[in-house]
């Protein structure tokens, strides 16, 4: 396939480049949303992103290495944006208790205000959203989750934390579409997690 995917002629009666074009756009929309936040606040956007996920997430996912898989970067990348953090004061570094040599990060004070300044900032997305029909958002959801696993299968992306890539997810248990080992109950399609605490990851 030699044929760009943003090349409008190759777009016609072709709705996979048309698909993957308009994902694209909603990407752009995201990183808009992002920078005007981030000039606002005098910080860079990887550094928003950083705040807003050491937030909602434990220990064992708050440190550099970590981070960086997160976020598709080196870790020396992750490790000048922490920096930089922790001089203005938004985060501190812990170190472990039964590895000195491993720090888990926290918002300080300060973080957790710029964090509640950040948090929203991709909500104008959700006006768009609302206006999709639920039993539609269902299925927009589960197909965009499928998108994301096969891109993780391939490399492109990093590993995710959802159903579909779960040791205890099952696809096609009895009657199910979905079903959740751990919780031991089938999943409806608006119950799929994008990012889930008990996510397993599935051995080998």
């Amino acid at each position: 396939m030699n044929e760009s995917v943003f090349d409008p002629q190759a777009q016609i009666g072709n709705p996979d480049l048309k698909i993957i074009a308009s994902l694209e756009r909603l990407s752009e929309g995201f990183r808009v949303l992002l920078w005007e936040k981030a000039k606002v606040l005098g910080i860079s956007p990887i550094q928003i992103q950083i705040l807003i996920f050491i937030q909602f997430h434990g220990d064992e996912k708050c440190k550099v290495s970590t981070l960086a898989q997160e976020f598709c970067l080196t870790k020396p990348t992750v490790s000048e944006a922490v920096k930089s953090l922790e001089q203005k004061g938004l985060i501190e570094r812990q170190t472990e208790i039964t590895d000195t040599r491993s720090h888990t990060i926290h918002l300080t004070e300060a973080g957790k205000s710029v964090f509640a300044q950040t948090a929203s900032f991709a909500n104008p997305m959700l006006g768009s959203i609302a206006k999709i029909p639920s039993a539609e958002k269902g299925i927009l959801l589960e197909q965009l989750l499928g998108v994301v696993s096969q891109l993780q299968d391939a490399g492109i992306i990093g590993a995710q934390r959802m159903c579909f890539n779960c040791a205890h997810y099952r696809s096609g248990q009895g009657s199910h579409r979905h079903f959740c080992q751990l919780l031991d109950a089938p999943l409806k399609l608006a119950e799929l997690r994008v990012d889930c605490p008990e996510h397993e990851a599935v051995a080998g």
